[in-house]
């Protein structure tokens, strides 16, 4: 299994980007080719000492590193990376790692 993590920071309008995140972005996501599981935090997102900036985690998983790039250099891969620029005035990081359980 192989994880995409997409760390959203605090957006210029939060409620318009959980409306759009949630109206828009999330079914166009869900049409990446090879898209396993789509998480999404839930409320605040915390540190142990209190609030973290991020506004919001989203976590992909895929079968392997392999099946993310192939995700990415499709049709649907390269409109959601590019849907990103519409709302994610807080700007997001990604993070692409395989995983194992332990």
């Amino acid at each position: 299994m192989a994880s995409l993590v997409v760390t959203y920071g605090t957006p210029e309008n939060p409620e318009a980007f959980d409306a759009y995140y949630r109206e828009k972005h999330i079914p166009l996501a869900k049409t990446i080719p090879g898209l396993r599981r789509y998480e999404i935090s839930r409320g605040p997102v915390m540190t142990p000492a209190g609030p973290a900036k991020a506004h919001l985690i989203a976590i992909l998983r895929f079968d392997d590193l392999a099946a993310i790039q192939n995700a990415f250099a499709s049709a649907e891969g390269q409109a959601a990376a590019a849907d990103l620029q519409v709302f994610a005035t807080g700007g997001a990081d990604m993070l692409i790692f395989d995983t194992e359980d332990v």
